[in-house]
């Protein structure tokens, strides 16, 4: 049998650990645990068993409910090859090296090594009364992620004052301090409902980088948004993962 589909670059990539499969899939190579995305298997070989991780107790039950974070993780344990995609989203490969923390927007997390540590950050002067609050996972230690991104994203060396739409952002130095700026100027245009459609960005200053796709599309995945337009209360575009 002959046919395009058997040439090299469509092969089961070799290795250990999480690995790049094309540029849409990551392939994992399991002889232990890995954190997934909920509902990311495209397909696996061997012995691997999913299992659903839980809210991690009332107060994340109850963030959950008030911000819109969405569907926990799963772990996946046991020897053979797991592959994961989301969305035909490109897949990028991060390894931390336990000398700064990686921040990522939760829609934006494919999988990661049990050996990192993560919570919930809370990006700073986000309103308390924002129907979703901006939450995002920050992970420490050392190991390996992978990522998704809706298209080719950019890297923005943060050397001045840099700024990014909440749904755009997929990931950044934890280094780096962030607030949140209102662009649209309070006037009659934006008493009757006039925007500039970038009503609220994220502020990013000090030293580190920045991860930029090219979408502003609402998440959909690990979290729930609950806007239902671009930046709707700017709630959801940065939700996270629930926490253990």
């Amino acid at each position: 049998m002959r046919s395009e589909l058997f040439a090299p670059s469509n092969a089961e990539v070799q290795g250990n650990g999480i690995l790049k499969q094309g540029s849409k899939m990551a392939r994992v190579a399991m002889n232990g645990e890995v954190m997934a995305r909920s509902g990311s298997m495209v397909a696996y070989q061997g012995d691997l068993r999913f299992e659903a991780q839980g809210s991690g107790g009332i107060g994340n039950l109850i963030r959950r409910t008030v911000t819109g974070e969405g569907v926990p993780l799963m772990k996946v344990s046991g020897r053979g090859d797991l592959f994961l995609a989301n969305a035909a989203q490109d897949v990028h490969i991060i390894d931390l090296d336990g000398s700064d923390g990686l921040t990522i927007n939760g829609s934006n997390v494919l999988a990661f090594d049990t050996s990192l540590s993560y919570r919930i950050g809370r990006v700073q002067g986000a309103a308390a009364s924002s129907n979703a609050g901006l939450f995002n996972c920050v992970f420490t230690g050392r190991g390996r992620i992978a990522i998704t991104t809706d298209g080719q994203p950019v890297v923005l060396n943060v050397d001045q004052p840099t700024f990014a739409d909440p749904q755009a952002a997929v990931a950044w130095s934890s280094s780096l301090q962030t607030s949140v700026k209102s662009n649209d100027q309070l006037n009659f245009g934006t008493l009757i409902g006039r925007s500039t459609g970038e009503r609220f960005t994220l502020q990013f200053s000090g030293q580190g980088f920045v991860v930029v796709q090219p979408s502003e599309l609402p998440p959909g995945g690990l979290i729930a948004g609950t806007g239902g337009g671009q930046q709707a209360g700017v709630g959801g575009a940065l939700g996270g993962l629930l926490g253990r």
